[in-house]
């Protein structure tokens, strides 16, 4: 008999079930993994770690595979709207009904193995693929690479996409040990693709002792743009190219690298899933991807960016001075009290006119007075406290705003997860 009946349910009891929110790790899941698939079947299988740019390449990935016609699996994390996000066959979320028959079947087997909320949505995933007669899976480590537990599967090809200062409670202080720890997913003789433009030493050295073969931007792969287009040139077994492709349908300068890192591994993985140039072209223009540099028209358009750490927001920064050089921007902005506020708020405060700080229900979030102590170290002082909730601060800005202005919310997963569920209501 199942435990429970809807998947809100399922998730209620997964959140306070595991002693530990993160509990980073690769025997609980194995072993679970391992009763649920005792012959390991799996399709071909790309993973992609790093700090910034994994849902990006991710996107891109899963539009050039399904413009060549594959059937493909992502999994994702956080999600925006909606928990069946994180899991996608054909770009559609899978159902409740199917989300909650992998719990029952995860819950069936682990016996006594205690799981957290991400230890059990990962199985889900995985175990949905693999019985969905899928052609390629698609999956975002949520945290490091080495003990995450998408790491339980050896990758055909693994990505890294950046490499910054995040998450130092669990990965470590400085890029070397992050990048230690991100190169985890690396397999034997199964490439490994760094789009990092400066990679830490410890990724290289881990690629080479691990036997991976490295294919890293500037090295073994280039970018060349030009004003309306772009090259990706590869070197390795015979020179591999694609000129004058089209400009990638995620905006920013940073989606050329990522572009060409996804092209990277799409060139490897070949040899098992072939890909028309044709299909790179449609791919490219067709991707999507919710709260990335997404603009929202109308007399005064709302740009939407997840960014929530100084590298996420120096690329920001540069998108908001190349496409919006004279427009008064106004910020809705709250972070995760363990995040570089100070750094984020230090990069972006030149082109911002107007903060305001909108309250988040979550644990982590950082509070007034947290903030209100970060704008004072940065020296910022047209910044408005004391809001409610979400709505109220973004009414505030909306009241603000004038008729060709921006107004951009960014910080966090949980704003955008805001602007859009309020949008969807109205």
């Amino acid at each position: 008999m199942a435990r429970f009946n809807s998947l809100d349910d399922w998730l209620t009891w997964q959140e306070g079930f595991h002693p530990q929110t993160i509990d980073l790790g690769l025997e609980r899941a194995a072993s679970v993994f391992n009763a649920l698939n005792p012959e390991g079947l799996k399709p071909p299988t790309v993973i992609v770690a790093g700090t910034n740019g994994k849902g990006s390449c991710i996107a891109f990935l899963e539009a050039i595979y399904r413009a060549q016609g594959y059937r493909v699996g992502t999994y994702t994390s956080p999600h925006i709207l909606k928990y069946n996000e994180r899991i996608k066959i054909d770009g559609e979320c899978v159902s409740d009904a199917l989300i909650c028959e992998a719990f029952e079947r995860i819950d069936a087997v682990r016996i006594n193995t205690s799981l957290s909320y991400f230890e059990f949505g990962t199985l889900a995933a995985l175990d949905i693929f693999w019985r969905s007669d899928l052609d390629v899976q698609l999956l975002e480590v949520g945290l490091g690479g080495r003990l995450d537990a998408v790491n339980i599967l050896d990758a055909d090809v693994a990505l890294v996409t950046s490499i910054s200062i995040d998450h130092v409670d669990w990965l470590g202080e400085t890029r070397n040990a992050i990048a230690y720890e991100k190169a985890g997913v690396f397999r034997p003789n199964a490439p490994a693709i760094v789009g990092d433009l400066d990679p830490p030493t410890a990724l290289l050295q881990q690629a080479t002792a691990r036997k991976s073969p490295l294919l890293r931007i500037n090295h073994e792969y280039t970018v060349k743009k030009h004003e309306k287009c772009w090259d990706w040139q590869c070197k390795g077994d015979g020179n591999r190219e694609y000129l004058l492709l089209p400009e990638p349908g995620l905006k920013g300068e940073h989606q050329y690298r990522n572009a060409a890192t996804v092209l990277t591994a799409i060139t490897e993985l070949a040899h098992l899933l072939p890909v028309t140039e044709a299909s790179i072209r449609q791919g490219l223009q067709d991707v999507s991807l919710k709260g990335r540099f997404q603009l929202i028209a109308g007399d005064t358009p709302v740009l939407l960016d997840v960014a929530h750490n100084p590298q996420a927001v120096s690329s920001l920064l540069d998108y908001l001075q190349g496409t919006f050089p004279e427009t008064r921007i106004v910020a809705v902005f709250s972070m995760m009290k363990d995040k570089d506020i100070k750094g984020v708020v230090n990069i972006i405060k030149p082109v911002i006119d107007q903060w305001f700080i909108a309250p988040i229900s979550y644990s982590r979030t950082a509070s007034e007075l947290v903030m209100r102590d970060c704008f004072k170290y940065c020296e910022v002082d047209n910044v408005s406290f004391g809001y409610k909730n979400f709505s109220q601060a973004y009414a505030e800005a909306e009241i603000n705003a004038k008729e060709g202005d921006l107004i951009l919310v960014f910080g966090s997963f949980f704003l955008v997860s805001a602007f859009l569920a309020q949008k969807e209501n109205e």
